[in-house]
């Protein structure tokens, strides 16, 4: 990989410029991976020293993401996923910037190194994103060639690794914000749904609120059911919408 003669400067204004309109067309957290890892692999190869990129994200309570710039680069990066091993998940599990100048002699992750044989890929550079606990990700740089990356070439990699990780905080920030509203709506219907059962129950059982919401609890215990779920059947034979009778009796 040859380094591109790029001030610091332009590349660190090309790629904030560029993760901004990311940010703003991009949503949905896993097809904006995808454009930066196309993006990353257009930005940091140069005439004779083409390289591909794929980037993992691992966030809480969501299943880990990867990305590429093209097949063989989402391969490399879900085959670390499916090893367990290999030079991003050492980045990503604090060891810093890993560099492999060659895959094949490469003896540390022999899982790995045998799963992504039939990609290609020689030199591997993955370097850790700087994101808020407990999320991480690793941008990994794929070249075909030996020993492809080179001191200035790591140094590149890492200043753009270095601002995707802006880009990406800030993309990560507005899905958790969407999370949170989305699991409070979710967390409003369910309860509008269980008072309505609760207050049919009052209706046809003659009872206080608290008698009814046991009444509602105990046919969730003995169904073995969401209370609901529990709920919605009530509401449906009230409205009618189904055709089973449900009966709650204290």
């Amino acid at each position: 990989m040859v380094a591109a003669k790029v001030s610091d400067d332009e590349v660190f204004t090309d790629v904030a410029l560029h993760l901004q309109d990311l940010v703003l067309g991009n949503p949905c957290v896993e097809k904006l991976l995808g454009d930066l890892a196309a993006y990353a692999a257009g930005r940091l190869s140069s005439r004779g020293g083409e390289v591909s990129c794929g980037i993992s994200l691992v966030r809480s309570r969501k299943s880990s993401t990867a990305a590429g710039s093209d097949k063989y680069a989402r391969r490399m990066v879900r085959a670390e996923a499916s090893c367990g091993q290999g030079p991003g998940v050492a980045a990503g599990e604090g060891h810093g910037t890993v560099h492999v100048p060659d895959l094949g002699p490469d003896e540390r992750w022999p899982h790995y190194t045998r799963a992504v044989a039939g990609c290609g890929f020689l030199s591997v550079l993955s370097v850790p994103l700087a994101l808020e606990s407990p999320s991480r990700a690793v941008l990994n740089v794929y070249s075909r060639l030996p020993n492809a990356f080179h001191g200035q070439d790591i140094g590149r990699v890492e200043a753009f690794a270095e601002q995707a990780s802006k880009g990406l905080r800030l993309v990560l920030r507005m899905a958790r914000l969407q999370d949170t509203r989305d699991e409070l709506k979710a967390a409003m219907e369910s309860r509008t749904v269980i008072d309505l059962a609760t207050g049919a129950i009052m209706a046809r059982n003659k009872c206080s609120q608290p008698a009814a919401f046991k009444v509602l609890l105990r046919a969730s215990n003995t169904r073995n059911l969401k209370l609901h779920d529990v709920a919605s059947q009530v509401v449906a034979a009230l409205s009618g919408t189904t055709g089973a009778v449900t009966h709650f009796d204290e």
